[in-house]
């Protein structure tokens, strides 16, 4: 069966190329071996979906190639989503940093594409394993389960290797290894960061621990919450910072932004000399971290008994915490994938191969990863709809 273009991936970088496509009079086939469509916008945002940034620009990304993304970002703007969103009668709100959800539920943006799609005529292949692809003089040649599709178009969006357990693979690197294209090399991203038994030992106790922090790696920084789990950290600023964490690599946690512990531990030995220490801590850090601290810091006792050099010893642990992670929890709970089909092969204008006619990479696939907040999702609407209009 013969159509203008196969797009492979029904997720939302492929759905949105798909609709915007058919909105253009061409035909289109969406192929995904999946049973329902769009799984990771459903999960997304705990149900309701971050679908976009209103701040989203090209500082928002990470790529090797950071400029590559900033054609397809202004062609379609934050505005325009939400524009369609609300053409379609879905309430959303705005949260911290420029996050928009929706009010009510996530299958609320996967209905809006659907819809979208159905009313361009787009054909959605849901069930369908993608057995080969191929390319001829008349164009690309996908085999699948359900037989043999055609097209003089092909575009990839399969996305990264994010949740493999809804279904993601590498589908898309295969692809571009096939073509020739370079890879850069893709990694878990957006994920938690897993301590050794020694770390995890000495923080026994404070799983579900929670503290505002500003997480550092080299001049990146991020001030968000962070969060302590059994196996090492989490929350929004660690999630942030582990797309910039290379295996190795150090990471500096101030855990009391804007506030000079030494100082005020200096203070209160001044004016409480008779105060323990790690009941002077918890008056900047919950009850349970502060005793943590004191204890790691080799630190015990009455202030009035205490050296500014231990004193200092345990302010380091606060504002100036220096951790090496051992590793991440992986693709398995990474919500991203970084790296990915190297962006000096494409065309930054229409997300084609520069060398193969006819073939697109768009959304998670291409190495262009967003921060957390929306940024992923703006890159699939944006760069499916590059590839959509130009096909």
């Amino acid at each position: 069966m013969t159509y203008d273009a196969i797009i492979l991936g029904a997720g939302g970088a492929g759905l949105f190329c798909a609709m915007t496509a058919g909105r253009r009079g061409r035909r289109a086939l969406v192929i995904d071996h999946a049973k329902k469509p769009a799984e990771k916008i459903r999960i997304s945002g705990g149900g309701r979906c971050n679908f976009t940034n209103i701040h989203a620009s090209g500082k928002n990304f990470l790529s090797d190639n950071p400029h590559f993304c900033l054609s397809a970002l202004a062609g379609f703007k934050p505005a325009d989503f939400i524009a369609l969103v609300e053409r379609h009668g879905i309430a959303w709100h705005e949260k911290t940093l420029g996050q928009l959800f929706c009010d009510g539920s996530s299958q609320q943006i996967i209905d809006m594409l659907l819809a979208e799609c159905a009313k361009a005529g787009v054909t959605i292949s849901l069930e369908t394993e993608i057995r080969s692809v191929a390319k001829g003089e008349a164009g690309f040649t996908v085999e699948t389960s359900k037989g043999r599709f055609a097209a003089p178009a092909l575009v990839v969006a399969t996305g990264g290797k994010s949740i493999p357990k809804m279904g993601a693979t590498g589908l898309a690197y295969d692809i571009a290894r096939q073509f020739g294209l370079g890879l850069v090399p893709p990694r878990p991203a957006l994920v938690p960061f897993t301590f050794g038994p020694d770390l995890r030992e000495a923080l026994e106790g404070l799983s579900g621990v929670s503290v505002d922090a500003v997480v550092s790696h080299g001049k990146t920084r991020f001030a968000e919450a962070l969060l302590f789990t059994h196996r090492g950290l989490s929350g929004p600023a660690i999630l942030q910072i582990s797309s910039y964490w290379r295996e190795g690599d150090e990471i500096v946690i101030d855990m009391a932004p804007g506030r000079d512990v030494l100082a005020e531990l200096k203070e209160a030995r001044k004016a409480t000399p008779k105060q323990e220490i790690a009941t002077a801590l918890a008056r900047i850090l919950p009850k349970s971290l502060a005793e943590n601290v004191a204890r790691r810091a080799g630190v015990e006792g009455r202030l009035a008994d205490l050296s500014d050099r231990k004193l200092e010893a345990a302010a380091n642990l606060v504002n100036r915490w220096r951790v090496k992670p051992s590793g991440t929890e992986g693709y398995r709970t990474a919500e991203v994938t970084a790296g990915g089909v190297d962006t000096r092969d494409l065309s930054s204008q229409t997300m084609e191969a520069r060398n193969v006619p006819g073939l697109y990479f768009i959304g998670e696939a291409v190495d262009v990863t967003g921060h957390l907040g929306g940024f992923n999702f703006q890159w699939a609407w944006a760069s499916g709809f590059a590839a959509g209009r130009a096909l």
